[in-house]
């Protein structure tokens, strides 16, 4: 009886241990995600001569053009980003160009989840929802880089309440730099949410028992990354500054049920 337990024993230490896959992972390429289609003179381009961490980095560019009344985006997307009510980890590393003008501080998007409502009917006598909105974003003001979360309520049927809370995260950006983002997000529309984040392997926020991402009806919402540059759009289609060229890059982009998925150190 010993010999058979102890024979049983040394079977399962040796059966294979499961470990989580990563659902998501991109080393800087444009392999893996649809064709992007920039915006206005946007770019998005492959690149070997700048790079955070292996042989490729991807490039976004964006040209300010006068007069011009639409927006910015160069951006990668990755469709299946969340659907509220699940728990997810995200990462990235970006740099801004060495050459980045600073001030005067306006608004440029590095990542965002997003997804389109068109579909939504308000009632009746309610003002029209956002078409495309988007949820959390990532963004750059001046030398300080902020998240974003947005709560409250877009289905059909109801008056579209949307609330949008933004959240420093860090102070003294820096071009030719490159900064490593990892998020871990449980995305609940009531107050059971979760949302961390670490900057360069330090957390700058975390807060739990919070709502994260709109009432809505279940939809699969995308996550992008790359630059957009709102502010050239949402203040009244003018520049701030004279920086008409802007350039960001991204590395090691990962998504994932576990740190190690998103961590752009380690994918």
């Amino acid at each position: 009886m010993v010999v058979k337990i102890l024979t049983l024993g040394l079977a399962a230490l040796a059966l294979p241990v499961a470990h989580a896959v990563p659902e998501f992972t991109n080393h800087g390429t444009l392999n893996g995600w649809p064709k992007p289609k920039p915006e206005a003179q946007g770019t998005v381009d492959e690149v070997t001569n700048v790079v955070f961490r292996g042989g490729t980095a991807l490039k976004m560019t964006q040209t300010y053009i006068p007069g011009y009344q639409d927006r910015y985006h160069s951006e990668v997307v990755y469709d299946k980003g969340y659907k509220r009510g699940q728990t997810k980890f995200y990462g990235f590393a970006f740099r801004l160009s060495e050459k980045w003008q600073f001030d005067p501080p306006q608004n440029y998007n590095l990542a965002q989840w997003i997804a389109d409502f068109n579909d939504v009917k308000p009632c009746p006598t309610c003002q029209k929802c956002d078409d495309w909105s988007p949820t959390s974003m990532v963004f750059v003001v001046g030398r300080k880089l902020y998240t974003r979360v947005k709560t409250g309520t877009l289905v059909s049927g109801k008056p579209c309440d949307q609330h949008i809370k933004e959240i420093p995260l860090l102070d003294g950006l820096v071009g030719d730099k490159w900064y490593r983002m990892t998020f871990e997000v449980m995305w609940k529309s009531d107050e059971t949410g979760k949302f961390r984040v670490w900057v360069d392997k330090n957390i700058v926020y975390n807060k739990t028992n919070i709502a994260t991402t709109l009432l809505d009806d279940g939809r699969d919402i995308s996550f992008r990354v790359g630059l957009y540059a709102n502010g050239w759009h949402d203040d009244n289609h003018t520049m701030a500054g004279t920086q008409g060229f802007r350039q960001v890059w991204y590395d090691e982009i990962g998504i994932g049920s576990e740190l190690k998925d998103a961590d752009p150190d380690v994918l």
